[in-house]
C-alpha cells in the first residue's frame, strides 16, 4: 500500500481486506479501520453502497462510532485498500475545465488558422463562457467493470496506441436524485473521491465514420481504466468542492496541478443536468471533468512502467503502476 495520506475531517469510509480475505466496508479514522460488516451500525452492510443507500440514518452512527475507542479496531497497516465503492452508474463529464480545453483547442488548430495565438485563446474562451452561461454540460456514461483499487496496475491495452490519464474530482451520490434543482443537488451527493478517468486518445473518434463521433466505449471502458479512491470522504468534511487541488505526478514530475475552481460547471450543476435525464442512484460516480496537463498536451503518453501518483484536497493519494497486457 502506498503511503496514508490522512483524509479531510473525523473519517472517512472505504473497502479493505486482510490479506487472502474478503473485502468489507470500513470506517477509516485516525490510520485504524473498523469493519462496518460486523455489526457496529445495529445491522450488517454488505459493502459501502449499502451503507450509502441508508446515508442519512447511518452518518450520525459514523460519527459516533469514529470516536469509540472500545470497538475492534484495526490498523490500516496490512489491510489492501480496494476501490471505495461499486457504482451501478458512472457519469463522465467532459470538457469541464475551462483553461483544459482552450490549451487543447489552441495546440490543436490547423496550421493554415489565420489567427494569433492570442485571438484564437480569446475565441475559444468566448466559447466556454458562452457554454456555460446557457448551462449546458458534456456529460456521457462509462461502465462499472472499469473501476479499480486506487493502488492497483493499470494494464494498458495492446491495442490501446495512446492511454493517457485525467485525474478527476468524483462525487459520490448519496440519495436518489430525478430532476433535482441546482440549489438543492449537493443534498444528494454523499460524499467525494478521487477517480483517474483513463482515456486512449487514439480511438476517442470513430476513423471509419466521422460523423458518428466519439466512441467512448472503446477508448474509456477497458478494464480498470478508473482507479478509484483510496477513500470516501463525507460531503460535510470538505468545504468546498468547487476549490481544491488536482495534482497527478508521472514518475514524480507534475504534469496536473489545477484548482476545481476552472471547472465550468461545479457538482451542483453537474448533478442536477444528469438528473433531467437520469435517476442517480446511490453509490453512483458523477465525474467531474479533468483539469489541463493530460499527456496528450505534454506529449508523453503512459507505457509499460509508468507510476501515477495523485492526490486532491482532502481525499487522499493514489497511486497506480502501468503495466503492458500480455497474451
Amino acid at each position: 500500500m502506498a503511503t496514508l495520506v490522512q483524509p479531510a475531517g473525523r473519517f472517512a469510509l472505504g473497502t479493505f481486506s486482510a490479506p487472502d480475505g474478503d473485502p468489507f466496508p470500513g470506517l477509516l479514522a485516525e490510520e485504524r479501520v473498523l469493519d462496518l460488516s460486523g455489526g457496529a451500525l445495529g445491522w450488517a452492510p454488505s459493502g459501502i453502497r449499502a451503507v450509502l443507500e441508508r446515508w442519512e440514518e447511518t452518518l450520525p452512527a459514523l460519527r459516533a462510532l469514529a470516536d469509540d475507542d472500545t470497538r475492534d479496531w484495526r490498523a490500516l497497516e496490512g489491510l489492501r485498500v480496494h476501490a471505495p465503492v461499486e457504482p451501478r452508474q458512472i457519469f463522465q463529464s467532459g470538457a469541464n475545465y475551462r483553461q483544459h480545453v482552450i490549451d487543447l483547442e489552441v495546440a490543436h488548430r490547423s496550421p493554415d488558422d489565420p489567427r494569433t495565438v492570442e485571438e484564437a485563446r480569446a475565441e475559444i474562451a468566448a466559447v466556454m463562457d458562452r457554454r456555460a452561461a446557457e448551462d449546458l454540460p458534456y456529460v456521457f456514461i462509462g461502465l462499472p467493470s472499469t473501476v479499480a483499487g486506487p493502488y492497483d496496475d493499470v494494464v494498458l491495452p495492446d491495442w490501446a496506441e495512446q492511454p493517457d490519464w485525467e485525474l478527476e474530482l468524483a462525487a459520490v451520490i448519496g440519495r436518489p436524485a430525478y430532476r433535482v434543482s441546482v440549489e438543492e443537488a449537493l443534498e444528494y451527493v454523499a460524499g467525494y473521491t478521487i477517480a483517474n478517468d483513463l482515456t486512449d486518445r487514439a480511438t476517442v473518434f470513430r476513423r471509419d465514420m466521422k460523423a458518428i463521433g466519439t466512441d467512448w466505449l472503446r477508448c474509456k471502458n477497458a478494464p480498470g481504466f478508473t482507479p478509484l479512491g483510496p477513500w470516501l470522504v463525507p460531503a460535510e468534511s470538505v468545504a468546498d468542492p468547487g476549490d481544491l487541488q488536482v495534482t497527478l505526478r508521472l514518475n514524480g514530475d507534475t504534469m496536473q496541478d489545477e484548482s476545481t475552481k476552472d471547472m465550468l460547471f461545479g457538482v451542483a450543476r453537474l448533478v442536477s443536468y444528469i438528473s433531467r435525464t437520469a435517476r442517480l442512484l446511490p453509490g453512483d460516480l458523477v465525474l467531474t471533468g479533468s483539469p489541463a496537463g493530460n499527456g496528450i498536451h505534454w506529449g508523453r503518453l503512459l507505457r509499460d512502467g509508468d507510476v501515477m501518483e495523485g492526490s486532491i484536497t482532502g481525499l487522499g493519494a493514489q497511486r497506480t503502476r502501468c503495466v503492458e497486457e500480455t497474451s
